[in-house]
């Protein structure tokens, strides 16, 4: 929708395998050879969502090669960065873009993992081929920003400047956010075990090898419905499930819920 309302023009590309809950890897690089040369392609750095499969060091070198030899302009969403692999390894693959790439847009968010949802902190990064069309490029960005709010409300960007600029609250949030990704990680362990003794198959085991706050299950609209009419088992239509909010002491009554409603 965004980019939609930005006039944009939309092509999608297939990304996950809701069966195996895997990257559909070749298919993606197969419709990406296929952009033109200046089309943009929308990336998740990290944490992907809403299927929680995401992509490992030697797929973001390829889509790297291929992007350089199609002349392409990644553009890395890159909003849930310490809820994967940690702080530093969730920008693995928006590093390795940035050394080998011309031009890259980001778009980086706070809202998560500043816990500032409200206030829409973030930064929108240029990566230009030389310091003229940085220039050009920070006119247009700030003539959007004028017709859009001018001048923001500052003060939860002040309040994560605060914290990123002193070393004690700086390890605090480190610390604070290496629990609550440990803890995610515990949750999906622990929902794919109780999936696994319900149903007696493998079937949702990808669950526990995600990453980030979301995972989809592969379910249908129609099994969703089920889980709400039969079960006040409530997700998005698509089985997208937001992890942190998963129950540590009814991981089996949820997980026997989702099994009594499959095929």
């Amino acid at each position: 929708p965004v980019m939609r309302a930005a006039g944009l023009q939309i092509r999608e590309y297939p990304y996950f395998d809701a069966a195996s809950g895997a990257v559909r890897f070749a298919d993606m690089m197969s419709a990406l050879a296929t952009a033109k040369s200046g089309d943009v392609v929308l990336l998740h750095g990290c944490c992907h969502n809403p299927t929680g499969a995401n992509l490992d060091t030697a797929q973001w070198a390829e889509i790297a090669d291929l992007v350089i030899e199609r002349g392409l302009l990644p553009f890395v969403d890159i909003a849930y960065q310490g809820f994967g692999e940690g702080l530093d390894a969730d920008a693995t693959g928006l590093r390795l873009l940035a050394e080998k790439v011309p031009e890259m847009v980001v778009a980086s968010s706070c809202s998560k993992n500043f816990a500032v949802y409200r206030d829409r902190v973030g930064a929108a990064m240029i990566l230009a081929k030389d310091s003229a069309q940085a220039d050009v490029a920070m006119s247009q960005m700030l003539s959007a920003a004028r017709a859009m709010y001018s001048m923001p409300p500052d003060h939860g960007a002040a309040a994560v400047r605060m914290v990123l600029e002193d070393a004690a609250l700086r390890a605090d949030w480190e610390a604070e956010l290496e629990e609550m990704r440990l803890r995610m990680l515990r949750l999906r362990v622990q929902f794919a075990e109780a999936l696994r003794r319900q149903s007696n198959s493998d079937r949702f085991d990808f669950v526990a090898s995600h990453r980030g706050m979301f995972s989809r299950l592969g379910l249908s609209e129609a099994q969703v419905e089920r889980l709400r009419a039969e079960h006040g088992v409530y997700m998005v239509g698509d089985s997208r499930i937001n992890v942190a909010g998963l129950p540590e002491d009814g991981m089996d009554a949820l997980a026997k819920a989702i099994v009594s409603v499959l095929d």
